[in-house]
């Protein structure tokens, strides 16, 4: 994936990406226990006539007058706040460090404004993360649900598993396509705030482990 915002990926959920690192290059926050996003808008790409994107305001329209990414997620946002479609469903990944990324989950779009910061307006995304997506939620607009928790692994978990397990898989020792596993199993009542029922597991592990305990 190139861009860090996809509006609804080949017509199923949307999927951004996003960073809370020293060096991002957008302000994204999200709460202590994961639930809430403040997911940033995107600059006007570099091109030879731009000297500085974070000098103009974030576009919601392309010359061409199709909308941009940020168009498209404001327009859903707005549509949901006026009451007339469900939030959509968005899938977020969050970078730990250079080319590790982990699957926050998924969350609700709920809201969009702009405001300014101190320079240009900028777009602002509220999602809520949900448990409970269901493979066909991804095809169309989710129905609204409650989470009681959070299966959220919040980041400073994340950084102290990887530290544990030294950035490796720990049935195979592979360094790259890690993700963050509950040991339990999210739904079977494993939690995600504490480092003992986390651990790093290559693709391979974690799709073989599914959601059986091992």
């Amino acid at each position: 994936m190139q861009r860090g915002m996809n509006f609804r990926l080949k017509n199923r959920h949307s999927v951004i990406l996003m960073s809370r690192q020293p060096n991002a290059p957008y302000q994204d926050q999200i709460s202590d226990d994961g639930s809430v996003l403040i997911y940033e808008g995107h600059d006007t790409p570099n091109a030879a006539n731009v000297r500085n994107p974070k000098a103009l305001d974030q576009p919601e329209y392309l010359p061409s007058g199709n909308l941009t990414e940020n168009g498209k997620f404001h327009r859903a946002a707005q549509q949901h706040k006026m009451g007339s479609k469900h939030p959509d469903i968005v899938q977020v990944y969050e970078k730990i460090k250079k080319g590790i990324w982990s699957d926050n989950g998924y969350f609700h779009l709920i809201d969009s404004w702009q405001e300014s910061d101190g320079v240009r307006k900028v777009f602002k995304f509220k999602l809520v993360a949900v448990s409970n997506v269901s493979s066909d939620d991804l095809f169309e607009d989710a129905q609204e649900t409650e989470s009681k928790r959070s299966r959220i692994i919040p980041s400073d978990i994340k950084f102290e598993v990887f530290k544990r397990d030294r950035g490796r898989c720990v049935e195979c020792g592979a360094t790259d396509e890690l993700h963050f596993d509950h040991i339990i199993p999210y739904s079977k009542g494993g939690t995600s705030l504490k480092v003992e029922n986390v651990q790093l597991l290559c693709a391979r592990h974690n799709l073989s482990k599914s959601d059986k305990i091992q």
